[in-house]
């Protein structure tokens, strides 16, 4: 059997591997690129012809930190409005339209199970390469405990099937068994909260959560099985604990300053910023019914992100990219990139959310770049993004997307 064959012509091409953007031709054969070649003439080789003239020819977008199971603003309350059954088609038409906006590969934080992944590889759902956390673990009145001040019931005793759910454990013998637990139910990955958040009701949001030994345990946990721990953490001091352990990334850690990044670059620690999840709140978190004490925490930290990026940078350390955004607020989930710009340039942004989050993911031989022998996941956007990044926050520039090599959108003719 013939495997088809795709030619994507004329578009400037960002391989995101390094160098500069070219105009050039990429060739799509089967689920592989097959060549990637300068010039403004199309390989002469039969096969589909494209035309891109006009568009820039990108790395299929990779959001290392989103909740598909996050379907309303307020996640303290969905799971209160809502039966499982909802929550699932919800958290699958939100996989859907990720893919829609061009990110092709996205790890859930938490949330998601195991099932979507096999859903969308299966075909039965249209959506991005999907690596699932299962149920974040949380110590008791952590983040992760939603449970309000007023209640006193059991946070295991009614256990929701879907949704943003998590697993309460406390001590290191507790949290080895619930890391063990999440990876039995086909977790590709272990989250863990080490530190207060936005969204809990009971913790403060400087607060250390998760003590050495905690994190170690669910660090050895993971390594056991081949994988690794990405930890939600603000400040130094909970970031310091979290590379102590082993713990592979940082997610937010919007208050970091230069000793503490300076470990995490000697470790290889990777930082996610998830810049546009804060402005969003601030700009959209009341009208959209999340708590006016939730919102009032953003103060400490919205600000400080960009900074937090600069510092990351100057210190080396690897910088990837999230969204971590709610509800209806995920439209907006391209916006990330603009926001990484202002410190890391147009391209080093594009570059956080393609090569190294691929790398931090562990896919990078498959995924991230735009080399030969790698998946076709492709995305073509009008215009040019290096100039102005802001383009791939508008789904309605994108020309073209793929993942391996199955067309999910062609606006080509």
């Amino acid at each position: 059997m013939t495997t088809p064959v795709t030619i994507l012509r004329g578009a400037t091409v960002f391989t995101a591997a390094g160098g500069d953007p070219f105009q050039g031709s990429v060739v799509v054969a089967g689920d592989r690129i097959a060549d990637v070649l300068t010039g403004p003439s199309a390989p002469s080789r039969p096969g589909r012809v494209i035309d891109l003239h006009g568009a820039t020819l990108l790395p299929g977008l990779i959001d290392a930190h989103v909740h598909a199971a996050a379907v309303r603003a307020d996640i303290q309350d969905q799971h209160r409005d809502l039966f499982d059954s909802e929550l699932a088609v919800l958290t699958a038409r939100s996989l859907t339209e990720m893919l829609d906006r061009g990110f092709t590969t996205v790890r859930d934080a938490g949330g998601a199970d195991a099932g979507y992944r096999r859903l969308i590889e299966r075909g039965d759902l249209a959506g991005p390469r999907l690596l699932v956390s299962g149920r974040p673990l949380t110590q008791t009145g952590g983040h992760g405990d939603s449970r309000r001040a007023t209640e006193s019931h059991d946070f295991a005793a009614c256990p929701r099937a879907q949704g943003m759910t998590h697993a309460v454990a406390d001590g290191p013998d507790a949290v080895r068994h619930a890391a063990r637990e999440e990876l039995r139910r086909g977790a590709d990955q272990i989250k863990v909260m080490a530190g207060g958040g936005v969204m809990s009701p009971t913790d403060r949001l400087e607060s250390v959560q998760y003590s050495l030994a905690e994190l170690s345990a669910a660090v050895g946990a993971a390594a056991a099985s081949g994988t690794y721990v990405l930890a939600h953490a603000y400040t130094p001091e909970a970031i310091e604990v979290c590379v102590a352990a082993g713990v592979r990334s940082i997610e937010h850690g919007n208050l970091l300053n230069e000793p503490v990044a300076r470990l995490m670059a000697q470790a290889g620690t990777f930082l996610v910023p998830t810049l546009v999840t804060y402005e969003k709140l601030y700009e959209q978190g009341e009208e959209l019914g999340i708590p006016r004490a939730n919102l009032d925490k953003l103060g400490a930290i919205i600000d400080a992100g960009v900074n937090s990026l600069r510092i990351a940078r100057g210190a080396g350390v690897k910088i990837g990219s999230g969204s971590d955004l709610l509800g209806p607020m995920r439209v907006h989930q391209g916006r990330e990139i603009a926001l990484q710009a202002q410190a890391l340039g147009a391209a080093g942004a594009i570059v956080a959310a393609t090569r190294t989050n691929a790398e931090l993911l562990g896919i990078d031989a498959e995924t991230g770049t735009i080399e030969p022998g790698k998946a076709a996941d492709l995305i073509a956007v009008d215009g040019d993004p290096l100039a102005d990044p802001g383009l791939l926050a508008d789904p309605g520039r994108l020309r073209l997307v793929m993942r391996v090599g199955r067309t999910h959108i062609d606006r080509t003719g």
